[in-house]
């Protein structure tokens, strides 16, 4: 359990490393990109608002009240004292040095600022603007310095400052807000992803524990289905192969059991009457014995040879050894064969053969005469009751039909569909391995034909051989 819950986390994290981090790339670049372009919005435009006051308030100042360098000095009192919003920025004149001469605080005049915009301002003979730590004060502020012209020369300047600490204060707050919702973006695809990555993991989770309870013998474990998507199918998948799995191993401990029992059986009929003859010299009681002793050891060989073409069957070495062959011929041969035997045991076996001529067909003789025996043998072993045993080959359209019918009990409907699959003995009392018919079916799958069993009309079982005659 520990070790499934450490691949659990191992797939969480992949999932949330490999769905979040292009999210949260993406959300830093965004985040980067959105501060820079609002920063850059908002220092411009406040650049482009005191470009513009400046401009307007020096062309004023110069056009309409200075005459002289003394009237620079009166008026520059008078209109700093005026000034209206002093609460937002300062207001300052500056000399021809580089100086303060009036300022709208009253309280930097004789300072030099020390800030390039206005040396730059009296070389340029233009607005220059400035941004940076003021030298004197270490604040943060914006500047910009208009040159005071009166006969084309530079007389002094006309100076606007603000701090930025305002404007910072409004970036960082416009700024929080945005990453704010953008955290909370990352945030619900976070737990979106969670959720979505929970409701995989846990049915996973529950696959793998049932997965490992069903390897470790738990046959025939169902998990409740709780969903209707590919986790649900895969939830189908674990309960059908379990409850296959399941339906295998009760087969293969009752074919166990049913292999023993068939094997004991004669080889005890075979040890007793061995050391019943040992002590019995009457030529009728040896006759009586050897008899059985052949009749059981036959029955032996042919259980043996069952599983040996079963084990070939499993691992692939079931092979055909082909040649030309008459189909007809070989099952008369079986036919005539069974007759025989089917008296001592009261059983009529009627065969019936077409009128036309069939095709040597490329197959295997020994394959197809046990496919004979063994259906006719089955016919005899299931239906014997019936006392009656109808047997009959065809050729015509192209195919070779041959038919095995008895007049026994038949097969119950419900077991029809198994009767073909390995160990499979249903509710027959009947001797054998239960692996007979599925030798027989893949023996004429192998010639490309068909073998079917149903139940005929009137009672019994047929069984119908399909081989093809090109």
């Amino acid at each position: 359990m520990a070790n499934n819950k450490i691949e659990i986390t191992g797939l969480r994290k992949r999932w949330l490393v490999s769905s979040l981090s292009p999210i949260f790339i993406v959300a830093l670049l965004i985040a980067g990109t959105f501060c820079v372009v609002m920063a850059n919005y908002y220092y411009n435009m406040m650049l482009d608002g005191l470009k513009t006051r400046a401009a307007h308030a020096s062309d004023y100042f110069t056009s309409n009240t200075m005459t002289s360098i003394g009237e620079f000095y009166q008026y520059a009192n008078s209109f700093a004292a005026e000034f209206s919003e002093r609460d937002r920025m300062e207001l300052q004149f500056i000399s021809s040095s580089g100086k303060i001469l009036v300022s709208s605080y009253g309280l930097t005049a004789g300072m030099a600022p020390g800030t390039p915009d206005i040396k730059d301002a009296f070389q340029s003979k233009q607005i220059e603007p400035f941004r940076g730590v003021d030298p004197h004060t270490g604040e943060h502020i914006m500047s910009v310095c208009a040159p005071l012209l009166l006969d084309d020369q530079v007389v002094g300047a006309m100076r606007y400052v603000t701090s930025m600490s305002a404007v910072s204060r409004e970036l960082l707050v416009t700024v929080g807000v945005a990453l704010g919702l953008l955290i909370l973006g990352v945030g619900m695809v976070y737990v979106s992803n969670m959720v979505f990555i929970n409701n995989v993991v846990e049915p996973v989770a529950e696959v793998t524990e049932t997965a490992k309870r069903i390897a470790g013998g738990s046959y025939g474990t169902q998990m409740e289905n709780h969903y209707r998507d590919e986790i649900g199918q895969l939830i189908d998948a674990i309960n059908n192969m379990s409850s296959q799995i399941s339906k295998s191993e009760k087969i293969k401990s009752e074919f166990i059991s049913s292999v023993s029992h068939e094997l004991r059986t004669p080889l005890t009929a075979i040890n007793g009457w061995g050391e019943t003859l040992l002590g019995d010299s009457d030529p009728k009681q040896l006759r009586r014995g050897v008899g059985i002793i052949l009749k059981e050891s036959r029955r032996l060989t042919n259980m043996v040879e069952e599983l040996l073409d079963f084990s070939k069957m499993q691992d692939g070495r079931f092979t055909l050894n082909i040649e030309q062959v008459d189909v007809q011929a070989e099952f008369e041969d079986t036919i005539y064969t069974y007759m025989e035997l089917f008296k001592q045991d009261a059983i009529e076996l009627h065969y019936e053969s077409g009128d036309e001529l069939f095709p040597p067909i490329p197959s295997d003789p020994e394959r197809l005469k046990q496919v004979f025996c063994n259906v006719l043998d089955n016919a005899a072993k299931h239906g014997g009751a019936g006392r009656r045993i109808d047997a009959a080959a065809v050729c015509g359209g192209g195919k070779i039909v041959v038919t095995v019918r008895d007049y026994g009990p038949g097969i119950p409907e419900a077991e029809l569909p198994f009767v073909k699959q390995k160990f499979y003995k249903g509710s027959s009392k009947a001797r054998g391995s239960g692996i007979g018919l599925a030798v027989c079916e893949e023996i004429i799958r192998l010639h490309e034909g068909t073998f079917e069993i149903g139940n005929a009309e009137g009672g019994g079982c047929i069984v119908t051989i399909t081989l093809p005659a090109e």
